[in-house]
This record gives structure tokens, sequence and C-alpha cells, in this order.
């Protein structure tokens, strides 16, 4: 060694320093991958990505062989070090070169590099598995071996490699990755995702229409005044019932017994039954996710929601699913829904029956759904009374005022979003 120049050391020195930053920042790259993307790539036929992917199945080996290079070539890195300050410096020098290699090593092949890789690991860990490929299966014995010993010394603390954390993401940890990629969505497909998502945990409670709002005939009426009914209503598909609502028949497209109608001279309440079409019960507490899943199965577009008795709660459509997910058709919040009016001062006339998660969603306030599902049963909730005229409360931060009462129920409340303008207004009064 003494014959070979101090310039070709240094060389050498160098390009081990080099293949030492090489096999930490790799090391990084390849860990911090993001592995939904690289699995994406690979898909894509990206052959950087997918021999990353190859590696990454079996990371105790990829570890193994990455360590046993890195720890190599410091070893002979600390040997050359030692070697050069020998011959500049005598054994004195040894201490001073050994200090100046370890912070060599820790900026430049350690600190540098990891940095570099965890910035953009997809430029440095794809180049890389094209390398690691071939040394895997040149240095596999050697591998293996090392990673044997390791695993036999993880089985004595009772870890067994073989149980890894799986990569499967929860609902949780699916609404954080859409909301980080707010950059890479829009927000309409943002708020659609995090719907889908959450479909799970609202049910069809939380979105039917009530059974106060429904409207139908009366199959036991005269024939006269059931088509009266049916050209007055302003549905395509009216309920069918004997007595009340609770003894639902079925259903009937007024298009369809209009068309009776024209081919036929008279219609009988037999002809309306042959019409009809039997009606469809969801159970109460049904999610909408699998409501969702129970309409295409049967084919259906809208159910009647029935409680353990039998009673009819409500009505869930199709359409009202959809809403979740994609949100209100219409591009007036106020206009979306039939029981808020405007008022000029800033306040809103809502009815007592108005949905409480619809209301929140259309007209954008934060107003508490996981309790009463209409206006009414959360005044009620509040006030632990039945509520009378003329009395105000806040809740959520909204004032609502009481204006009529029907039936010892809130029919009209006014409601203020501001209460604290509102408060200042009614001082200055």
């Amino acid at each position: 060694m003494d014959s070979i120049p101090l310039a070709v050391l240094f060389g050498i020195l160098v390009v081990l320093l080099a293949l030492s930053g090489f096999f930490s920042g790799s090391e990084t790259a390849l860990m911090t991958l993001n592995r939904y993307r690289l699995r994406h790539q690979a898909q894509d036929g990206h052959q950087g990505a997918r021999y990353a992917e190859l590696l990454l199945k079996n990371p105790d080996r990829l570890i193994g062989l990455i360590l046993l290079g890195n720890n190599f070539v410091n070893i002979l890195a600390s040997s050359l070090v030692t070697l050069i300050a020998i011959r500049l410096g005598g054994e004195g020098a040894i201490p001073i070169a050994a200090g100046l290699l370890t912070l060599v090593i820790l900026i430049f092949s350690e600190v540098a590099p990891k940095t570099l890789a965890a910035l953009h690991p997809e430029k440095l860990a794809y180049p890389a598995a094209w390398i690691y490929i071939p040394l895997l299966k040149l240095l596999f014995p050697v591998v293996w071996l090392v990673n044997l010993l390791a695993n036999t010394v993880l089985k004595l603390f009772g870890i067994h490699t073989q149980h890894g954390d799986k990569q499967a993401l929860s609902r949780e940890e699916l609404r954080t990755v859409v909301n980080e990629a707010s950059s890479l969505i829009s927000e309409q497909h943002q708020a659609m995702l995090l719907n889908i998502l959450d479909l799970e945990k609202v049910l069809v409670d939380d979105i039917m229409v009530p059974r106060t709002a429904l409207d139908g005939v009366d199959i036991d009426q005269p024939m006269d005044l059931i088509l009266q009914q049916l050209r007055q209503l302003p549905y395509t598909r009216v309920l069918i019932y004997r007595g009340s609502i609770d003894h639902v028949l079925g259903a009937i497209h007024t298009r369809r017994v209009l068309q009776a109608c024209l081919d036929a001279n008279t219609l009988t309440h037999e002809d309306l039954m042959a019409l009809m079409r039997k009606p469809y019960f969801i159970p109460k507490g049904t999610s909408l996710h699998q409501q969702l899943l129970n309409f295409q199965h049967h084919k259906r577009r809208s159910g009647l929601v029935v409680d353990e008795y039998g009673d009819v709660l409500g009505l869930v459509t199709m359409a009202d699913v959809v809403e979740e997910i994609v949100g209100e058709f219409a591009t007036d919040p106020a206009d979306s829904i039939s029981d808020v009016q405007p008022q000029s001062d800033g306040s809103y006339l809502v009815d007592g029956m108005a949905n409480l998660r619809e209301l929140a969603r259309t007209m954008g306030w934060s107003l508490p759904i996981d309790g009463p599902k209409t206006l009414n049963g959360l005044i009620v909730e509040h006030l632990q009374s039945l509520p009378e005229a003329g009395t105000s409360l806040i809740v959520s931060g909204y004032l609502m005022e009481i204006l009529q009462i029907q039936d010892n129920r809130v029919k009209t409340a006014r409601i203020v979003p501001d209460v604290r303008r509102a408060l200042s207004d009614e001082q200055a009064e």
C-alpha cells in the first residue's frame, strides 16, 4: 500500500464516500416512497417503479443489502483514512483523521443524501432499484445469512417479521388523504369523495321526508275524487294507502294513470290497483351506504322508512342519497329548500319540520345534526318543554325565535345566523 500514491488513495476515498452517500440516500428514498403512487406507476409500466415495488415486498432483504454495502464502504473508508493519516503525520494524526472522517461522512454521506432523498424520493429510488435488483441476486447468500441471524435475534424478543403492519387505510385515514390532496383535485370533487366516505355514518332517518310531509291518496275514496287528487298532486309517483299512511298499498305513476284514462272511458278501483307497484320498505337505522346497495339490488328508486312496529316514519328516494354525495342541485341555497324563506333583514323564516341535516348542508349553518332530525325537535330538546310562540333561544350561535305553534310543535321559526349583530340591533332599538 506504501507504493500507491496519495492522490490515488484520496480518489478511492472520494469514491467510497460517494458510495456511502448512495447507500444512505437510496435507503431513505425507497422507504419514504408513497406506496400507492408507486403501485399506480408500476401498473402503468414504469420499470423503475416495478423494481422498487419488488424490492419493497421483502424489506428485510433490501435493508440487509443496503446496510451490508454501506457498512462495507464505511469500514473500508475508515481503514483508508487511517493509512493516509499514518503516511502524512504518523500515528498521532489518526485521531484527527478519524474526527474529520466522521464529520465528512455525517455531512456528505448521511445528512445531505438523506435530506435530498426525503425531498425527492422517486428521483433516487427508481435508479437505485435498477442497481439493487442485480446486486441482490449477486449477494443473495450473504444477505440471506445476515437476515437469518437478524430475524433470529428479533424472534428472541417475540417479534415476527412476517406479521408486519398492513398498508390498508382506515376510513379516517382516507379522509386525511383526500384532504391532503386538495391541490390535486377540485374542491367539488374533494367534497364528493368525503361525502362518499360519510355514507356509512349517515342513516336514512337523517335524510328522509318525514311522515307529516307525505302526500298520498286513500283508495277507499270515490274514483272521481281520487282522480282529482292525482291531478292536483305535484308528483310523478303518488302513494296509495287505505285508511291511513301506515297502510300503504303501493305507489302509482301518474303518467300510467293518464294513459289508462285515455285508453278507457272509465277507470275503476281495480284498474288503479292493477297499475300500482307494491311498496318497498326500509328498516329504520339503515346506513346510506347499505341503502344505496339495496336500491341497486332491488332495482328501486324510493322506499318507505318504517320502525320496529311497522309504522311509516318517512320516505327516502335515490335522489336524496345522490344529493348526499354531490350536494344540492339548486344553485341558490335558499331556493333549494322550500322550507326556508330569506328576509330583507338577513334572517330566515324556517318551517319547523325542516330537516336539520339539509339545512346545515345547503345553508352552510353549523347546526347539531347528531340528535333531533328536525328544527322543531332541536328547539324542543333545548327548551326541555313544549314550545310557545314568542320564545327566543340561542342554539350553536344561532338566534331562533318561535313565531307560530301548531299541534304542540313549532310551525315557523325565525333564524338569525349572525346572533351578535341581531343582539346589538335589539340593544340599539
